[in-house]
């Protein structure tokens, strides 16, 4: 039997809303926010989720990690007892990670499985490649959702290396829509896609659909410490939904 859990609390901290989906004794699963770091960063720059459930529990325990612009799915562990048992989750790949992004184009397959090693840029700080030399990289995508401009595609890591599903978007030749480092970074605009385009009276400029790297932690799956099958999902943000709506629409 399948445990799948839906979404249950939602509250807002420094103007930045996000969702508990699940919690009990052994952890806590966040819908993240776009913009928000998981933990802090070097410089303790801003305040990072992290930071925001310590407030909350007391206590908490890193798991894994999403970067600063993906939204979704996150978990904390609340003990270290927990906190050991989805590390080895995560370290055997015990636990299978969907996301969901808006790429630039149409791939030409709907299905397929990218298998290309990654290892760091030589020279750019913080950016990864495709080489040979790489460590081994495997992730799985479907396409959802297709238009000539931007597709909606659901990828499934095999494997957790840094910036993955971007790399091997860029490497498939359909980078994720408003990446700086892998793409082109710019942002969505309505007026690229629509031809009659007319900005509303009550705006001086447009507003962009999406100006974020367009990629969301949508759903893990694993076996608890009882061996209780779990789906936790956290629905596909309403402006991937909107700018897809748009792109029906216009056929």
């Amino acid at each position: 039997m399948h445990l799948k859990i839906n979404l249950l609390n939602s509250f807002s901290v420094s103007k930045q809303p996000f969702t508990i989906v699940f919690e009990n004794d052994s952890f806590v699963a966040i819908n993240k926010p776009a913009g928000m770091l998981s933990i802090p960063d070097r410089e303790q720059s801003e305040k990072s989720l992290k930071a925001h459930l310590i407030e909350k529990y007391g206590n908490i325990f890193t798991v894994h990690r999403l970067d600063r612009e993906t939204s979704g799915l996150i978990i904390f562990a609340k003990n270290e007892v927990s906190h050991k048992f989805f590390s080895r989750l995560f370290e055997e790949r015990k636990i299978e990670k969907y996301y969901v992004g808006i790429v630039l184009g149409s791939p030409a397959n709907t299905t397929g499985i990218i298998d290309a090693p990654i290892t760091e840029h030589l020279v750019q700080k913080g950016m990864m490649v495709v080489h040979r030399n790489g460590k081994p990289s495997s992730t799985s995508y479907e396409v959802l959702e297709s238009n000539r401009n931007y597709s909606l595609v659901s990828f499934q890591l095999h494997t957790g290396r840094t910036h993955q599903i971007r790399v091997h978007a860029k490497n498939m030749g359909y980078p994720l829509a408003c990446d700086p480092l892998y793409g082109d970074g710019k942002p969505i605009l309505l007026s690229s896609i629509k031809k009659k385009f007319k900005l509303s009276k009550h705006d001086e400029e447009e507003r962009p659909m999406i100006s974020r790297v367009a990629l969301h932690s949508f759903k893990l799956v694993f076996k608890d410490e009882n061996e209780q099958p779990i789906i936790i999902e956290a629905e596909i943000p309403k402006e991937f939904r909107a700018l897809m709506q748009q792109l029906k629409k216009i056929g």
